[in-house]
């Protein structure tokens, strides 16, 4: 698995084209499973596991790799199918979600394809993993699944929602919101509401959208039937993930830069994508701030500074 990953300077030059690079692997049958190449550190044959008494049933034990030690997910058992059972001959995933490194269990991987987000779509209704994908593509005929990683993690380890009092008492946020909004896309329901919980304590009203290319549908609406000069007048901040299906959140960002009435919306990409690259991308699209997921402090502390701004 050597030379899996491209560069740093490979990797950013994606950004704003609404491309992504997607790692493909397997579980435990024939269906393909798809991974964005940004959140992946090192693929390698699953090394041993040493046990931990009650731990989650999915965490299959825990792995020592350069000096760290990781956590190994079964991915087969957390989507609700049967564990993977031929450890020694499968793989670990190393990603970086939500400010933690963790290992993902597959049973194999493939390779990594260069694909347009328009090619990535919301789940169809009805799927039997629906309420763990993310988005679906087809590659050579053949679908592959997206895998909703923020609500496994979370239901391995609930994230905690609640904001610090101090944040909350000043009152200061609803007095430079007055009566605008806060408008919320994320393609993951978890994170959506993740997001939600941590702003309404503040008073905030939200809109939620459930990739890139419904946010700007809906702000170009708001901007030319309810707001006279620009889309400020309605929407305070915007609060955009990066991975969503149809349009990502660099290509959210830069149309909304390049359209005179959505251009003064101050943009948090609030995503859990980390790495060395992100200021880089951040000032490619012209975001505003760039928040790792999911702090509620921080997040509540960015949304203050941003609305405070105006």
């Amino acid at each position: 698995m050597a030379g899996i990953l491209d560069s740093v300077n490979q990797r950013t030059q994606l950004v704003g084209q609404n491309r992504l690079e997607l790692l493909l692997f397997k579980l435990r049958g024939r269906q393909r499973f798809g991974i964005n190449v940004f959140k992946v550190r090192e693929v390698l044959q699953c090394p041993r596991l040493t046990s931990l008494p009650k731990s989650n049933a999915y965490i299959r034990g825990v792995a020592h790799i350069r000096g760290q030690t990781i956590s190994v997910i079964d991915l087969s058992m957390a989507i609700g199918g049967n564990p993977i059972d031929d450890i020694e001959n499968s793989f670990i995933i190393i990603a970086e979600y939500n400010r933690s490194v963790q290992g993902f269990l597959v049973g194999s991987v493939e390779r990594i394809v260069n694909m347009n987000w328009e090619a990535i779509l919301p789940p169809p209704s009805g799927s039997g993993r629906n309420s763990y994908l993310t988005a679906v593509t087809e590659i050579e005929k053949e679908l592959v699944e997206i895998l909703d990683v923020e609500k496994i993690l979370s239901d391995i380890c609930p994230v905690d929602t609640e904001v610090s009092a101090e944040i909350v008492d000043d009152g200061e946020m609803q007095k430079d919101l007055g009566e605008r909004i806060i408008f919320i896309a994320d393609d993951s329901a978890v994170a959506r509401n993740q997001i939600k919980r941590a702003l309404e304590p503040l008073g905030i009203q939200t809109e939620l959208a459930k990739n890139g290319k419904e946010a700007l549908i809906r702000l170009r609406e708001i901007a030319e039937k309810e707001c006279e000069k620009d889309i400020t007048e309605r929407i305070g901040l915007l609060i955009s993930d990066v991975e969503m299906p149809e349009m990502d959140g660099y290509t959210l960002t830069a149309e909304i830069k390049a359209d005179p009435r959505l251009a003064p919306l101050h943009v948090i990409l609030h995503t859990s994508l980390s790495g060395v690259f992100n200021q880089a991308m951040i000032e490619k699209v012209g975001a505003d701030d760039f928040i790792a997921k999911f702090n509620p402090d921080e997040l509540a502390a960015a949304v203050k500074k941003w609305v405070h701004c105006d």
